[in-house]
């Protein structure tokens, strides 16, 4: 590849690690995957698989815009997800992605939104598999990481038994080994991001035949799933991993404090939520002192003790006093009051 050495980075060592925390994983979120909310979720799962919000390679390679690629350390295992369809460009990113030191190369081929087709990447590379193949055989050049792939079942009038499969035969010879199947197709005209996430029917079975068909591949399937029975329930069917998103991120505490027992079979009993917050209280004030808004991190842990006596309470306190100016770790003291119980008094 002119002019690109395949690089050897400076983070955690990639492979099997990684493959094995792709047992779950955290859909990659725009908006809502930043470095906070990873930096949370990783207090609450020690194990689970991270990703960053789609940072498209345009705004890395032409927009210098490195800043975002900024992580902490204590997120590992943490995959980058790269949007673009230009394989110089996408590997260029995947250089720089590389030396910040991630552990995985994900190339978004799922995302539906307007932004996104206008760019010609996201859900619309369905249609163009061949450059999808060329998009990560470059990205496969430039990196030792493992470079995965994000899709869907299909798009529009595609069908996704004749698609689905081809598409696979085609990343695979390109050198991809894990990829992560949304089972639902997208329609790029006529439904919005939001109702693409609700409104195509679901295929799990379409998936389970490509694990079939792929035995060597790791295939991770994610749409849908919003409890860790059922997780458990895809993985017992013999997909290798699920990566769950907005259930995840609304509903952490059920999600996240019991993946790493459930999941992935450690005997360690998990944190209580409101142990998960005081393990958390130095990164907030960390931030704090550097100059951030408490808005900024506590924004992502409004649905910690969803379902728990003082939830309402809990999210109404930190809503309206994280976002005053000057706020601080006091705001956070008052919205545990409403979910503490006298038995709790020692934590």
């Amino acid at each position: 590849m002119d002019g690109i050495e395949k690089r050897t980075g400076q983070g955690a060592a990639p492979g099997p690690a990684v493959a094995e925390s792709a047992r779950l994983s955290v859909a990659p979120m725009i908006d809502w995957t930043d470095r906070h909310c990873r930096a949370f979720h990783r207090v609450l799962s020690r194990r689970t698989l991270l990703y960053t919000e789609m940072i498209t390679a345009p705004a890395l390679v032409r927009g210098q815009a490195r800043h975002l690629l900024d992580f902490g350390e204590t997120e590992h295992p943490v995959a980058v997800q790269l949007g673009g369809s230009d394989p110089a460009e996408l590997a260029e990113a995947t250089v720089m992605a590389t030396d910040a030191g991630y552990d995985e190369i994900n190339l978004n081929v799922g995302c539906p939104s307007d932004r996104v087709q206008s760019g010609c990447f996201g859900a619309v590379l369905m249609e163009r598999p061949a450059l999808v193949g060329d998009c990560v055989a470059a990205m496969g050049q430039a990196t030792h990481l493992p470079v995965t792939v994000k899709c869907r079942i299909g798009v529009d009038d595609q069908v996704p038994e004749e698609v689905l499969p081809a598409f696979l035969e085609t990343i695979r010879a390109a050198g991809v080994r894990r990829v992560i199947i949304h089972a639902r197709k997208a329609w790029l005209q006529g439904l919005s991001p939001k109702e693409n996430r609700e409104i195509p029917p679901l295929d799990y079975p379409l998936v389970h035949a490509m694990k079939r068909a792929f035995p060597d591949m790791h295939i991770s399937i994610n749409g849908g799933i919003a409890t860790l029975d059922a997780a458990q329930e895809q993985l017992a069917a013999g997909i290798d991993g699920v990566m769950i998103g907005r259930a995840a991120y609304n509903q952490p505490a059920q999600i996240l404090l019991e993946a790493d027992r459930r999941i992935f079979g450690e005997d360690s009993e998990p944190l209580t939520a409101l142990e998960a917050v005081e393990q958390f209280r130095p990164y907030i004030a960390r931030h704090l002192s550097e100059g951030g808004r408490l808005h900024s991190v506590t924004r992502h842990m409004l649905g910690l003790f969803s379902g728990r006596p003082g939830a309402r309470g809990w999210r109404r306190v930190l809503s309206e006093g994280a976002t005053r100016p000057g706020a601080g770790l006091e705001v956070l003291d008052d919205a545990l009051d409403h979910v503490r119980t006298p038995a709790d008094t020692a934590i």
